[in-house]
């Protein structure tokens, strides 16, 4: 519970013991004496009421006392979270976070992209947070590591990670109907291990062992799953908040354009325009401006790659 697996676990475990602490000392002693004045003054050892008059004296105690108290909290509260907006290192390694309905993408300054936080141990890195949709919440409960991602608005925080390990991400605010599907981890390397997966050139976007060959249907599969299709396409028929791609290729269907209904054929050129313009000829009966526009994100072969994969869910 009080893991110091990251530079910024130590500050905020002792402001949650001193915080839980001083809960702890008030409930307690407060609840003995609600006890001790229960039985001293109960009706049958104390018939008639004492006129009890003030005391200055313990009036200013139990002023000085709380302020203190509440001083400390704040200091351990403010010593835990200033670390967490204090400037990163220059030397951090810059790790582009993507948050939208409903998961997590990560872009490297090399061009690597996963759906998993991959970082060195021991070194620091920083995560420029981005939002594509609504506010989500970047948590690593292990680490102590909690930050808003808010759309339009650049954020961004650093840490260091001391433990190799596979460790838990959420997303901490509430962002539509699959919150609590917004899950992905991150995995601390030992430098020389990261060093090797982070310059792997061979390794293909499909998740192939490095230098084996992937066809583009099976690249398709890979971004299908790292840039969050998946939370709203299924690939088995049902419908989620967007239209299956099982049997999508090919196949005719009713789009609204301009507030007009018209049907279309699902061929090449309307998948590729529904990642970038999502919301140009949208499936009548889904709602618009869920999904939001890839340009700029996905390059032309990754865009090709996907729609070979949805063509071959026949």
């Amino acid at each position: 519970m009080f893991s110091n697996l990251s530079n910024l676990s130590q500050g905020v475990n002792t402001a949650f013991i001193v915080i839980l602490a001083v809960c702890f000392f008030f409930l307690i002693g407060l609840t003995i004496v609600l006890l001790v004045f229960i039985y001293k003054y109960h009706e049958k050892r104390n018939p008639v009421a004492s006129q009890i008059e003030g005391n200055n004296s313990l009036e200013v105690l139990w002023t000085v006392i709380p302020i203190l108290i509440v001083i400390a909290m704040f200091y351990y509260g403010w010593t835990g979270w200033k670390p967490m907006y204090s400037e990163a290192p220059k030397n951090a390694l810059p790790i582009k976070t993507i948050g939208r309905m409903w998961n997590w993408h990560f872009e490297y300054t090399n061009g690597r992209k996963a759906d998993t936080l991959y970082i060195p141990q021991g070194k620091p890195v920083v995560l420029d947070l981005i939002s594509m949709d609504v506010i989500h919440s970047f948590y690593i409960p292990a680490f102590r590591v909690k930050m808003d991602v808010i759309p339009g608005k650049n954020m961004s925080i650093w840490f260091i990670g001391n433990s190799p390990g596979i460790y838990d991400i959420y997303c901490a605010e509430f962002c539509g109907l699959q919150h609590s599907a917004m899950y992905t981890a991150v995995r601390v390397m030992p430098s020389d291990s990261f060093d090797k997966w982070y310059n792997d050139t061979t390794a293909t976007t499909a998740g192939t062992a490095p230098g084996a060959a992937a066809t583009p249907a099976l690249a398709g599969e890979k971004t299908y799953r790292t840039i969050g299709c998946i939370a709203c396409h299924s690939v088995d028929g049902s419908t989620l908040t967007g239209p299956t791609f099982k049997g999508a290729f090919g196949h005719e269907v009713t789009v609204v354009t301009a507030g007009k209904d018209r049907n279309i054929t699902v061929d090449e050129a309307y998948i590729k325009k529904s990642i970038l313009e999502p919301n140009a000829d949208l499936v009548k009966g889904f709602n618009a401006n869920l999904m939001q526009t890839y340009k700029g994100q996905l390059s032309e072969q990754e865009i090709t790659d996907l729609v070979e994969y949805i063509k071959s869910l026949k």
